[in-house]
C-alpha cells in the first residue's frame, strides 16, 4: 500500500475523509439506507486511481461527492488541501453516458464550457478545434452527436472535459458501452493525454483488467450497504503502457489474482443483493 502517513495535504489533489452518506428509502421515508460508510480515499496530484467494486455498491456516489454534486451526510472533502463547499470547480466530470447536447455540433459541444467561463468566441472555437484534433476528430467538428459513432462521441466528450484543463478528472465508467476494440483505443488515448499533463484522475470501473492496465493504484470497495474500502493495491507496472499488451505481463496477472481474491466475495454479495431486489 502507498505511504500516505507522511504526505502533506498539499500533496493531495482530492481527499474524501471519513465519509458517510445516507439516503431515505424511496418506498418508506422513515427508512434510511447507508450507501457509504467510514470511507477515506486520497488521490495525489498527478495520480491515476481506479475504484472497483460490485454493482450498486456506491462507486458513483463517491464520484458525485468528489465533484460536489452530492453532499455527504458526514465527513469532508478537500481539494488541494481546501475544504470543498459546493461544486468542485477544479474537477472535470466524464459521465458514463456522454453529456453532449444533441442540437450542438461536436465543436460547439467542446467549446461550451469555455464559453460558460467567459472565453471569447473565436478563442473558444480555436481551443475546441485543437482538442478535437488531439482526440482524432479534427474532420468531424461540424457533425452532430447522432452523426458520430459511439467511440467518436466518447472522444468528443473527453475533449469537452479536457478543454477546461481541470486539475482533477473524474470518470464514471466512461467506456463501458463501447466494443472491446474501440474501448482499448479510448483507454490508450486517455493514458496518452494523461501522461502529457499528469492530472489527478479518479476512475470508476467494473472492469478489473481496465483498472489495472490504466492505474497507479486500485482501490477495492465492499458490497453495500455501507460500502467502504477493503483493499488498496499499487500497480507497479512500467509506463507508458498499451492496455492490450500489458495484460500479458506476469506482474499484471499476479496483480489481477491478488485483487480478484479480495473482490470476488464482494461481487458475489452484490450479485445476491441484486437478485433479491429483482425478486
Amino acid at each position: 500500500m502507498p505511504d500516505t502517513a507522511n504526505a502533506s495535504q498539499a500533496d493531495y489533489a482530492l481527499e474524501l475523509l471519513d465519509l458517510n452518506c445516507t439516503f431515505r428509502s424511496r418506498d418508506d421515508a422513515s427508512q434510511r439506507y447507508t450507501a457509504v460508510s467510514s470511507t477515506t480515499l486520497r488521490i495525489r496530484a498527478g495520480e491515476f486511481v481506479s475504484v472497483v467494486g460490485p454493482t450498486g455498491c456506491g462507486k458513483s456516489t463517491l464520484l458525485n461527492i468528489g465533484a460536489g454534486l452530492l453532499a455527504p451526510s458526514s465527513g469532508e472533502v478537500r481539494v488541494f488541501g481546501q475544504r470543498l463547499h459546493g461544486i468542485n470547480t477544479r474537477a472535470g466530470y466524464m459521465f458514463q453516458s456522454d453529456a453532449l447536447m444533441p442540437w450542438r455540433s461536436a465543436i460547439d459541444n467542446v467549446m461550451l464550457g469555455l464559453q460558460y467561463r467567459g472565453v471569447a468566441e473565436l478563442e473558444a472555437r480555436a481551443q475546441a478545434q485543437a482538442w478535437l484534433e488531439r482526440v482524432g476528430l479534427s474532420e468531424f467538428g461540424d457533425r452532430y452527436p447522432h452523426q458520430l459513432s459511439g467511440g467518436m462521441r466518447k472522444r468528443a466528450a473527453l475533449a469537452q472535459v479536457l478543454a477546461l484543463d481541470p486539475d482533477i478528472i473524474l470518470m464514471d465508467e466512461p467506456f463501458s458501452a463501447l466494443d472491446v476494440q474501440t474501448r482499448q483505443l479510448m483507454e490508450n488515448e486517455v493514458l496518452d493525454l494523461w501522461a502529457a499533463k499528469k492530472k489527478a484522475v479518479l476512475f470508476i470501473t467494473h472492469d478489473l483488467d481496465e483498472a489495472i492496465a490504466m492505474s497507479d493504484r486500485v482501490v477495492v470497495l465492499s458490497a453495500g450497504p455501507g460500502t467502504h474500502p477493503i483493499g488498496e493495491f499499487v500497480v507497479d507496472l512500467p509506463r507508458p503502457r498499451d492496455v492490450a499488451e500489458v495484460r500479458h505481463q506476469p506482474r499484471f496477472v499476479a496483480l489481477h489474482t491478488q485483487i480478484w481474491n479480495v473482490l470476488r466475495e464482494e461481487v458475489l454479495k452484490g450479485y445476491a443483493q441484486q437478485l433479491k431486489k429483482a425478486a
